[in-house]
């Protein structure tokens, strides 16, 4: 009797041990279900696909706007000294016309007037002065072409082989910084400056779209104190109206 009790408590054990199992199975996911087992209605594969880009868009949107607002707070200045890099003077290859000449004849008049309007800190006559002060310069006309920089005075180029020299920044009165790149002649090379230095509002290599632009013969550090010139340059296949819209979208 005792080992027929015994048996029908093992059979018994052994059968509930079994179903435990089947049902710790099925509540597991399976991995690599069969397509019937899949939603089949294109309505949610569409919602599903919808959810999936909105996420992406999002995410994508966010991050384009991050970056958008770190590159306005470089342009303006705001960076910490370890953010910046060196860069190669290939940054600002390219041909490259003075704005100065459109400064002169009215063509940046409408970017002058909406900096007053804008920042209301200067008038108009006082911006176009404080602008002839600023891009006043003599060479109309700069070609970078791998180490070569030719300067262009009169429809005369000079032209000089350079090396990169390092980058200094500056910190401004108003507490906003900015970063010089700095490139020496090699060797001897009649009328071409001996030093020369880029600003364009960038701190690691990118290609510029325009540039500020320091040279001459004096000493680096020379360079570096001015601070009221700063000659300017766009491409020179730009038209005057282009340099507008270029300069009215920054």
């Amino acid at each position: 009797m005792k080992k027929k009790l015994i048996k029908s408590i093992l059979v018994f054990f052994l059968l509930g041990m079994v179903l435990a199992g089947c049902q710790e199975k099925g509540d597991t996911p399976v991995e690599n279900t069969s397509s019937t087992s899949e939603p089949t209605s294109s309505d949610s594969h569409s919602e599903s696909t919808e959810d999936s880009n909105h996420n992406h868009d999002h995410s994508h949107s966010h991050d384009h706007d991050h970056a958008d607002e770190k590159q306005k707070e470089i342009y303006s200045g705001i960076f910490e000294d370890d953010e910046v890099e060196d860069r190669e003077l290939s940054d600002w290859e390219g041909d490259w016309q003075s704005v100065y000449p459109y400064l002169l004849d009215g063509t940046l008049d409408e970017v002058l007037q909406k900096k007053g309007e804008t920042n209301k800190d200067k008038t108009f006559k006082e911006y176009k002065d404080y602008y002839k002060v600023g891009y006043e310069t003599d060479i109309e006309r700069v070609v970078i072409k791998d180490d070569m920089m030719t300067f262009y005075k009169n429809g005369e180029g000079k032209t000089g082989e350079y090396e990169y020299h390092g980058y200094e920044i500056l910190t401004y009165e108003s507490g906003n910084k900015g970063v010089r790149y700095l490139f020496d002649l090699v060797g001897e090379a009649d009328g071409a400056p001996k030093h020369v230095q880029f600003s364009d509002h960038s701190i690691y290599p990118t290609k510029a779209e325009h540039y500020h632009i320091y040279f001459g013969d004096e000493d680096h550090d020379t360079l570096l104190n001015e601070l009221d010139n700063w000659p300017t340059y766009y491409f020179s296949n730009l038209s005057g109206d282009e340099i507008v819209e270029e300069m009215n979208a920054h």
